[in-house]
């Protein structure tokens, strides 16, 4: 039997000229984008089943808004303020209204990814503040939550800082300032549960943003066809992005699994809700390391997780903080983890194979990094 190889030098033949090679590095862009799209109907899904039924046509059109707000927001001056160098090296000054645009640096197609981020970002706020929130507020807050997104001075290969913490941190003060919804506790101040009308969509759309975050994580990747010059060119950048769909997989399978049974013993009973929250949880985790990290620690890395989301979901009924789709302890909790995680277990061989030209950069404590990164 012919043995099965796969390198760049084989791949090229079959695509013909390097023209063909970037025609199919956008084609590769374009269905990253369209999973992307995927995870915007999951997320839909995700809000409108974790509310009341009187208010699911209130939290859809905050999604539709996200979405057609952010696009026109975005082209007019969020994705210069983000990405329009030279700059200050704060804030963008170039690209705005995407003037001079496709560039050296990007096409649209870039422009269409970055845009899918940052309405994900305004996303968690809809589902903090759900359900008690005049819709001309939403709207005015969502503008600036669409357009500051910037770089932090950490690893987040696909955004558990620069996303998912911007989200989680804007949601905690939007409901902290608004308040629990009436009847979240009663006079006592014990919490009562104010559970959604369908948990037959909040597994749908756990599924959908499941299917969706393999464009978010494997997607965020610029190019495919690039070797890293390993003996045979057998092991190039398609392998870091398989690598980096089986640490997603992985991450949420070992998250779901243990806030199930986690739950089970505090509480007694299965829910199918935490299970879907601890996958959902895991996915805004990983998202930071998970092009520069073997699997296994995500198997590790899922099991803290579940308790770190527990235990912010414990904190909060202490505080009496309301949130519908526990989306402040899912996406700021959760990616904070993400943050600290990346610290701890982001492999030096993959960082630098990743963000080339840069040697000496700081890599996971546990993987001999002394704490630098």
């Amino acid at each position: 039997m012919t043995s099965f190889t796969c390198s760049a030098a084989h791949l090229r033949p079959l695509l013909g000229t390097a023209a063909n090679v970037t025609v199919a590095a956008k084609c590769i862009d374009a269905v990253s984008n369209m999973l992307v799209a995927a995870r915007n109907i999951g997320f839909a899904m995700l809000c409108v089943c974790s509310v009341r039924a009187k208010n699911t046509m209130n939290i859809m059109l905050t999604n539709v808004l996200d979405a057609a707000n952010g696009g026109l927001s975005y082209y007019l001056f969020g994705f210069a303020l983000a990405y329009g160098s030279p700059s200050n090296g704060f804030i963008g000054k170039h690209l705005f209204g995407l003037k001079d645009f496709p560039s050296p640096s990007g096409d649209y197609s870039f422009f269409l990814y970055q845009w899918s981020f940052a309405i994900a970002a305004a996303g968690v706020t809809s589902g903090s503040i759900a359900e008690r929130t005049q819709f001309v507020a939403y709207f005015a807050s969502a503008v600036l939550e669409d357009n500051l997104l910037f770089g932090f001075g950490v690893l987040h290969f696909s955004g558990s800082g620069v996303v998912h913490m911007v989200g989680g941190i804007a949601g905690l003060w939007s409901a902290w300032i608004e308040g629990p919804r009436m009847g979240r506790f009663d006079s006592d101040g014990k919490p009562v549960s104010l559970r959604g009308h369908s948990g037959t969509l909040v597994v749908l759309g756990t599924f959908l943003l499941w299917f969706g975050w393999y464009g978010f994580n494997p997607g965020s990747f610029i190019t495919v066809f690039k070797t890293y010059g390993r003996t045979g060119s057998f092991y190039g950048q398609w392998s870091t992005i398989g690598r980096t769909a089986v640490t997603t997989t992985i991450v949420g399978c070992s998250s779901a699994l243990t806030t199930l049974f986690g739950k089970r013993l505090l509480t007694g009973h299965w829910n199918v809700s935490d299970v879907c929250n601890g996958l959902f949880g895991s996915f805004a985790e990983i998202t930071g390391g998970c092009s520069v990290v073997d699997p296994w620690p995500a198997i590790i890395c899922g099991f803290i997780l579940s308790w770190v989301l527990i235990g912010c979901n414990k904190l909060a009924e202490k505080l009496k903080y309301d949130d519908p789709l526990e989306a402040t302890q899912l996406h700021g909790g959760c990616g904070a983890w993400g943050i600290i995680f990346s610290g701890l277990f982001v492999k030096k061989a993959y960082v630098n194979e990743i963000y080339p030209g840069k040697p000496g950069r700081p890599h996971g404590l546990f993987m001999g990094g002394g704490g630098r990164l």
